[in-house]
C-alpha cells in the first residue's frame, strides 16, 4: 500500500474518533465517574397523610346523615384542620416533645408516636364497623356541605343537643304539644317518628228535653290526619329495640292552620292520638274536619258524630 493512502486512512480513522467523542461528550453532559454513576438517585420522601371523614354527596340543610353519606378519605397530614375528624390513624404525629436532659432522644418530625393501647383500640373499631364516623350517624345537617368537603361537627346537631328539634323540622312547619296518656296515647305503642290522627272528644250543647233538663251529647271529629310525632316528652328518638315509650306530651309536626285548629281542639275537649300504619307515610297529611270554621260559625257541628247515651250515632244538622 502506497505511504499516502496510508496516511489519508490514518487522519480518517482519526477524524471519526474525534467526532465519536464529541457527540458522546454532547449527549451525555457533564462527565461523571464510576463511583458517580454506580450510586442510586435516593427517592423522595413519600408525605404524609391522614384519613378524614368527608361527604359522599352534597348534603342539604336538615337531611339525617346515614353512614351512607360519609366515607374517609386520604389528606395530606399537614393539611388537617382540628375541627376535621380522623379516624386517628398511625400516620398522625404526636407533638414534638422538648429536647430533655440526659440521653432523652426528641421525636423527629413526621414520626408517629407508638401507643399500643390506641393502635389497638383503633384496629377494632375498623373490624366492627365503629369508630369516629357511626358518631355522627343520625346527626341533622344544619349548614350545607358539599361532596368532598369534611365533616365538621358545628355543622352537625346531634340528638340532645340546643337546636335540635329546630332543624328537623321541615321548612314552613310548626312543632306544637299535647298532653297525652297512657290511654290516649295508643299504650305508649307511638314512638318518635311515627303518623297518627289527632282525635277530639267533647260536649256539646243540645236542645232540652220536655223537662227543661239539658241533654248530655257528646262529639268526635278527626282534627288532624297523618301528622308527624317529633318528639315524646324530651325523647327525640329511642333506644334500638325500644317498642313502647311512655310519656305525658307528644309533640308534633303541624302547618300554621294546623296549629290554629289543635289549639282549639285542646280548649274544647280531650284529645287522643290515633297510631297510622306505616303504609301512610306518603299519604295526605293536614287538616281533619274544619272545627275552626264550625267555632266561628256560633257553635254549628256539620258532620260531626253525636252519641246520646246508648242511641246511635246521629250527624248534628243545628
Amino acid at each position: 500500500m502506497k505511504p499516502v493512502r496510508i496516511i489519508v486512512l490514518a487522519v480518517a480513522a482519526l477524524a471519526a474518533i474525534g467526532l465519536a467523542l464529541v457527540v458522546r461528550g454532547m449527549m451525555s453532559g457533564k462527565p461523571t465517574s464510576k463511583a458517580e454513576a454506580a450510586t442510586p438517585i435516593a427517592a423522595p420522601a413519600a408525605k404524609p397523610m391522614a384519613r378524614v371523614l368527608v361527604a359522599k354527596r352534597d348534603l342539604k340543610v336538615g337531611e339525617r346523615l346515614t353512614a351512607a353519606d360519609m366515607d374517609w378519605q386520604e389528606w395530606p397530614l399537614d393539611a388537617v384542620n382540628s375541627a376535621f375528624i380522623t379516624d386517628g390513624s398511625p400516620e398522625v404525629p404526636a407533638p414534638t416533645p422538648a429536647a430533655a436532659k440526659g440521653d432523652a432522644k426528641p421525636v423527629a418530625k413526621g414520626e408517629a408516636k407508638s401507643d399500643p393501647l390506641a393502635d389497638a383500640t383503633r384496629t377494632i373499631e375498623r373490624l366492627s364497623g365503629g369508630g369516629a364516623k357511626t358518631q355522627f350517624v343520625g346527626a341533622v345537617v344544619r349548614e350545607p356541605f358539599l361532596s368532598g368537603e369534611p365533616i365538621v361537627d358545628r355543622k352537625l346537631v346531634r340528638a340532645g343537643e340546643s337546636g335540635y328539634l329546630a332543624v328537623v323540622l321541615q321548612p314552613g312547619m310548626r312543632a306544637m304539644s299535647i298532653p297525652v296518656t297512657v290511654e290516649t296515647g295508643a299504650g305508649g305503642f307511638i314512638l318518635p317518628g311515627d303518623r297518627v290522627d289527632v282525635v277530639l272528644a267533647a260536649q256539646i250543647n243540645t236542645d232540652n228535653d220536655a223537662e227543661g233538663t239539658p241533654r248530655k251529647a257528646f262529639s268526635t271529629a278527626t282534627v288532624l290526619r297523618n301528622v308527624k310525632v317529633l318528639a315524646i316528652d324530651q325523647q327525640t328518638s329511642v333506644d334500638k329495640g325500644a317498642t313502647t315509650v311512655v310519656g305525658a306530651t307528644v309533640t308534633l309536626e303541624v302547618g300554621p292552620a294546623e296549629s290554629e285548629a289543635l289549639a282549639l281542639a285542646k280548649s274544647m275537649g280531650d284529645l287522643s292520638l290515633a297510631l297510622r300504619s306505616y303504609a301512610d307515610v306518603g299519604g295526605p297529611s293536614g287538616l281533619g274536619e274544619d272545627i275552626l270554621a264550625a267555632q266561628r260559625a256560633g257553635g254549628r257541628t256539620g258532620g260531626v258524630r253525636v252519641f246520646r247515651g246508648a242511641t246511635p250515632p246521629t250527624t248534628a244538622v243545628n
